[in-house]
């Protein structure tokens, strides 16, 4: 059989360029599975087709490039905000965002091609989920539409619970990658079905054992005042997206009457030591029931992207500052050097928010405890295993303004309801433009405002489940069984290619 003849030309560039871009589709908000399985297959057959490491390299960068051009449209948003400030850097951002990120799957297409033997399609598998762990830990990391999120509207993404992001991850490209050995040469290559069938097996075992899921008794009400990001400061708008907030959050006395009131990230206008009228106005148009609710808050010359709880006083009795912060967005890497050119983070201006101790469980009195997220921290399952305790609860407060009104606020979301499988835990989510949604510990959305509509809606609390395999081992095992078979792949092509020089 001949090979593929290589990147050069429109057809050696676009077509695995085209490929990635259609594996993008598997993630929302198009959610289409099946064209990222499509894609995945036919990058398989290509790696098979290369002939040099090089060449490999150049077909995983080209192939994540289009995945992540596409995946990551939303992240122009942001600059547009401020268009005349920042808007020049909206393409830049994109083409360095997903060019970089490329670099860790070409990483993984030459590494696997080094170590190419019977099984090629094994080595890319363990390769690539070994970048994929990297590009989620390394830089502060950045796991945003990771291979396991195509999973989310389908009941495969219950096997999160087993062997969360990246052991789904390496499921799949296990059994993708190897489909196009079987059809190149189906004798003696049964071996490479084996993955996608026990996908399929996976599967329907646990669609088929899924535990019942209890109610508290309790309700959450979730308040979304959508205020987009060009007028959410804006002098003559700001206080009359408090205003609306105010009237949602009064609504809570309806039937059934709220046991929790939650507000989006940064949803009161002044920062925390100079709100004190504000936090009053919210305690009293909650009648008691405590709130939760996004400030800015100073302590000396820093900043902190923070969240507080109310009670019915109108005290705050808890807090919680945002410990995983955005580069570039709520920080500048070298600050001090990035000032000298004029550049600040997007959402903070000089040396932008500081960052909160970590993790911690907060305790909502008569509701439970619930471990608070704020915004771009959910995405990372590691954060989430890195709490101090176990909660009952995970409650994300997001701005997803600054992600635009299409793919961000979606994929956002589907990496929330991925916490909540993960975990066995529902998920309280407050948006500030949507989507607002109660979470149960099985990824299914019970409740939700609308993306871009004004709204509040009061959810049933679901219970915990016990603490799912995820939760227990992180993603310590996956990860060593990675890097323990790539280093087996390494020691035997080491020996092959002594046996042939003997």
């Amino acid at each position: 059989m001949s090979r593929w003849p290589g990147l050069t030309g429109p057809v050696g560039i676009g077509l695995p360029f085209g490929l990635g871009g259609i594996a993008a589709l598997g993630l929302a908000p198009f959610e289409a599975w099946w064209a990222a399985i499509f894609s995945l297959i036919a990058i398989g057959w290509l790696f098979g087709q290369t002939v040099t490491g090089r060449q490999a390299a150049r077909l995983g960068w080209l192939y994540g490039f289009g995945y992540f051009a596409v995946g990551l449209i939303w992240i122009v948003e942001p600059f547009l905000v401020d268009l005349q400030r920042h808007g020049w850097m909206a393409p830049f951002g994109l083409v360095f965002m997903a060019g970089g990120l490329a670099l860790f799957w070409m990483l993984a297409f030459g590494l696997a091609w080094r170590l190419s033997g019977v099984l090629r399609w094994g080595a890319l598998a363990l390769t690539w989920t070994l970048a994929e762990f990297a590009r989620a830990y390394f830089f502060t990391g950045f796991p945003w539409a990771g291979l396991a999120q195509i999973w989310v509207p389908t009941d495969t993404a219950l096997l999160l619970a087993w062997v969360g992001p990246h052991g789904l991850a390496l499921w799949t490209l296990a059994a993708t990658l190897s489909l196009p050995e079987v059809l190149r040469r189906p004798r003696g290559h049964w071996i490479a079905v084996i993955p996608a069938v026990a996908l399929a097996l996976g599967t329907l075992a646990v669609s088929q054992t899924v535990p019942q899921v209890e109610q508290t008794g309790k309700h959450v009400r979730l308040v979304q005042p959508d205020a987009p990001q060009h007028l959410k400061w804006h002098p003559d708008y700001v206080w009359s997206f408090f205003d609306r907030a105010l009237d949602l959050t009064a609504s809570g006395q309806a039937n059934p009457r709220a046991d929790l009131i939650v507000w989006p990230e940064t949803s009161i206008p002044p920062a925390l030591n100079r709100a004190g009228r504000e936090v009053l106005a919210i305690a009293e148009q909650a009648y008691g029931v405590p709130v939760i609710a996004g400030v800015r808050r100073t302590e000396g010359a820093r900043y902190y992207n923070s969240l507080i709880l109310i009670d019915g006083g109108g005290a705050v009795t808890g807090r919680y500052d945002k410990h995983h912060l955005v580069p570039f967005g709520e920080y500048m890497p070298l600050s001090w050097l990035a000032a000298r050119v004029g550049l600040f983070g997007l959402a903070a201006d000089g040396d932008g928010y500081s960052a909160g101790p970590g993790a911690q469980v907060l305790d909502l009195p008569g509701i439970g405890s619930a471990l608070p997220l704020i915004c771009y921290e959910v995405v990372f399952p590691q954060d989430v295993n890195a709490a101090p305790g176990r909660p009952e609860m995970l409650l994300q407060i997001t701005n997803d303004a600054w992600f635009g009104t299409w793919s961000g606020p979606y994929q956002h979301l589907a990496q929330a309801r991925m916490r909540a499988i993960e975990q066995g835990l529902p998920m309280v989510r407050a948006a500030n433009t949507g989507v607002s949604a109660m979470i149960d510990p099985l990824g299914r959305i019970t409740a939700a405002v609308p993306l871009n509509q004004p709204g509040a809606v009061t959810a049933a609390l679901p219970a915990p489940l016990v603490p799912t395999v995820y939760a227990r081992t992180g993603d310590w095992p996956v990860f060593l069984l990675a890097l323990f078979m790539t280093a087996v792949m390494m020691l035997l092509q080491v020996r092959t290619r002594r046996a042939n020089r003997d």
